[in-house]
């Protein structure tokens, strides 16, 4: 118990690997014009190196919860993060854009293993009314390595080429291997059985679906081959995932899902809105990181110094808001980032022109980081603070999980709204155009207003999204007091024995 009564070495030691996968979540949007010249890849073909990270990363959530749960959250953690290290390698040695999408899937599959764990340790270590202060640390790693990663990716493809954004997470990796295994306490377990069956039907029914929305534009929205439609996919898709729901709802062994825990309201609301923050934050760098180097001629490293002030700013004030978050209404701070966030995207659709000053661009990426800095901590410590402690892997995985099922749609619909606005923009601007510019090839002038106005439009889809979340929050409830909120936390009692409250078991 002694090691628990020490929690935040053991919480630095976590997000070392947690900021890596985040980071590898968004750095490939930078890098993707560079990847299309480098392997002679299609646009609908490179979302695939995102989309498939982030599939593979969302699908397995669910169950690598449960496996921290029952093999103990520090051992499925390293394996993560050694599986994890280890496809990152294949990725930057990929010579073909095949390769690199199935090495990123392993790289998603690694990162599935890690992210419950981080959540299910806060909430295990940490007494509740420590937990704010907690995840105001662990938003801000989350808040931060998304917002850096096109930053990151922007210097390194400069400087070293496109397959350094993989490359360096091997040293990255090392390290936070050998932290987390001296620092992360061995946490008690509790014996889980595991609905294959659910895993199956989640895994086809999200595939279907985001194939379809993805790849529906490459066929027109129409047949893909012989009887098989894009809209047929993406109905079957939804047709899957809801029979997902109604086995979860009458499995009488342990269920993937286990619904009983949106009986409490804050965890419900918080996971709807953390699905639409994934949806609205991974469709947002795509349309800067195009507009910035290809309308405006910015290098990537250029473009990556457009959004400094955002990752700065969300940075710096992040853990401020975190300990904020134990003492006031977590809504009002999480409503009042998401306006800021909705107001900087507003900003910048209204701004993106073909001649617009570059340093007037710099003002919505720092409204940016002050939204963005009021959202995570709120959200995740809402989500997670009545979680009961033997269903505190399953509580993590499920939240992680609608952040990524959110990021994986976003990704997809990013991707089909894209090629429409472009399409309707420049009607006469055909695929091969379209992919001698996104790899690098010069815009004729005359097309550079028409290719702005498309980005500019495909911003609102964000914009609309976190404004969408501004209204859910506000019905967030309170939190509710618990027998140690406010109390000092006693070093000599162990967070096992802080009491539960009294929706523990909801």
């Amino acid at each position: 118990m002694n090691q628990i009564a020490k929690p935040w070495p053991a919480l630095w030691a976590l997000v070392i690997g947690f900021f890596m996968i985040l980071v590898d979540s968004t750095i490939v949007s930078i890098a993707n014009p560079a990847i299309m010249r480098d392997l002679n890849a299609d646009f609908t073909a490179v979302i695939w190196v995102t989309s498939a990270y982030l599939l593979a990363y969302a699908v397995p959530l669910l169950i690598t919860g449960r496996l921290g749960d029952r093999f103990g959250p520090k051992r499925v953690y390293l394996i993560g993060l050694a599986i994890f290290t280890l496809a990152s390698l294949a990725c930057g040695l990929s010579g073909d854009i095949g390769m690199l999408i199935a090495a990123r899937a392993v790289q998603g599959l690694g990162a599935a293993l890690m992210t419950p764990q981080t959540m299910a340790v806060i909430t295990r270590i940490f007494p509740p009314n420590q937990r704010g202060a907690a995840m105001g640390f662990w938003g801000a790693v989350a808040g931060v390595a998304t917002l850096v990663g096109p930053i990151l990716g922007g210097l390194l493809v400069d400087s070293l080429g496109w397959e350094w954004i993989f490359f360096v997470n091997l040293p990255v990796g090392i390290v936070a291997f050998i932290v987390a295994w001296r620092l992360v306490p061995n946490l008690e377990t509790h014996s889980h059985s595991f609905d294959w069956l659910g895993v199956v039907l989640s895994a086809i029914g999200m595939f279907l679906l985001v194939f379809g929305i993805q790849e529906g534009a490459s066929y027109d929205w129409g047949t893909i081959v012989g009887p098989i439609t894009v809209w047929g996919l993406i109905i079957s898709g939804i047709v899957v995932l809801v029979v997902f729901v109604v086995w979860q709802r009458f499995n009488r062994a342990e269920p993937l899902l286990p619904l009983g825990l949106f009986k409490d309201r804050n965890f419900a609301l918080s996971n709807v809105a953390i699905s639409v923050v994934g949806f609205a934050i991974t469709a947002m760098p795509l349309p800067l990181a195009f507009y910035f180097q290809v309308a405006r001629g910015l290098e990537p490293t250029q473009a990556a110094l457009m959004l400094v002030p955002m990752a700065v700013i969300s940075g710096v004030l992040a853990p401020l808001v975190g300990k904020f978050s134990d003492r006031l209404d977590p809504k009002w701070i999480a409503f009042t980032g998401f306006a800021f966030i909705t107001l900087a995207l507003g900003l910048y659709a209204v701004l993106i022109t073909p001649d617009v000053a570059l340093w007037l661009l710099l003002l919505p990426s720092a409204l940016l980081g002050v939204g963005m800095s009021g959202i995570w901590a709120p959200l995740a410590s809402t989500a997670t603070r009545n979680l009961p402690r033997a269903q505190a892997g399953a509580g993590s995985g499920v939240y992680s999980m609608t952040r990524q099922l959110g990021s994986v749609l976003g990704s997809a619909a990013i991707a089909a709204l894209l090629t429409a606005r472009l399409a309707a923009e420049l009607p006469g601007f055909d695929a091969a155009d379209q992919a001698s510019a996104h790899a690098g090839g010069a815009l004729p002038p005359e097309l550079v207003a028409g290719y702005s106005a498309a980005m500019s439009q495909s911003l609102v889809l964000s914009a609309v999204g976190f404004g969408i979340c501004a209204v859910v929050v506000l019905f967030l409830a309170k939190p509710k007091i618990t027998v140690a909120w406010g109390d000092a936390p006693k070093a000599e009692v162990p967070a096992a024995s802080v009491p539960a409250t009294a929706d523990a078991d909801h």
